[in-house]
């Protein structure tokens, strides 16, 4: 199948902090990318048992944004109890949830650009410290894994593939 929406892997090498944003804005794209050319419908599909679609994927990750770089990185108490949910109302358009993604990468790279990898972060719930770069590559992975899940379903949306 021929892959149409395949794009090349960061080449940023400038630095640890430089390098690990270029990745995690990667795996961003590759997630948002994959609404591109559909419509609300098709975004909103269910195609497998779970309640997850290529919209709730995206409004799944705002809180994931939110919790782990507002909340858990910057001390922001108003997202400490995001649900991570996939439901997307039907008065919420498809350009809402990429707008509120968006605000959030931008917030979450303020976020980590503003306190640095080495930092300890504000809040953490869990059993021993954890720095800023642990939670940029958990959100980096998190990212990835829904990137994937998002391209099997574009991928029986209408056979678009490609990271």
């Amino acid at each position: 199948m021929l892959e149409t929406q395949r794009e090349h892997v960061p080449d940023n090498d400038a630095g640890e902090l430089d390098t690990a944003l270029a990745f995690l804005d990667f795996v961003r794209s590759c997630l948002l990318k994959k609404l591109d050319g559909l419509d609300e419908d098709a975004q909103r599909r269910r195609l497998v048992v779970s309640e997850t679609t290529l919209l709730g994927l995206v409004r799944h990750s705002i809180d994931g944004e939110r919790y782990w770089f507002s909340y858990v990185v910057g001390g922001d108490d108003q997202y400490a109890e995001v649900d991570f949910g996939m439901d997307v109302p039907e008065t919420v358009t498809s350009a809402d949830v990429v707008a509120a993604y968006r605000a959030a990468i931008a917030d979450s790279n303020a976020a980590i650009r503003e306190h640095g990898l080495d930092a300890q972060v504000a809040r953490w719930d869990f059993e021993g410290p954890r720095s800023v770069r642990w939670v940029v590559a958990h959100m980096t992975g998190e990212t990835a894994r829904h990137a994937g899940h998002a391209d099997i379903l574009r991928e029986l949306v209408d056979g678009v593939t490609g990271r």
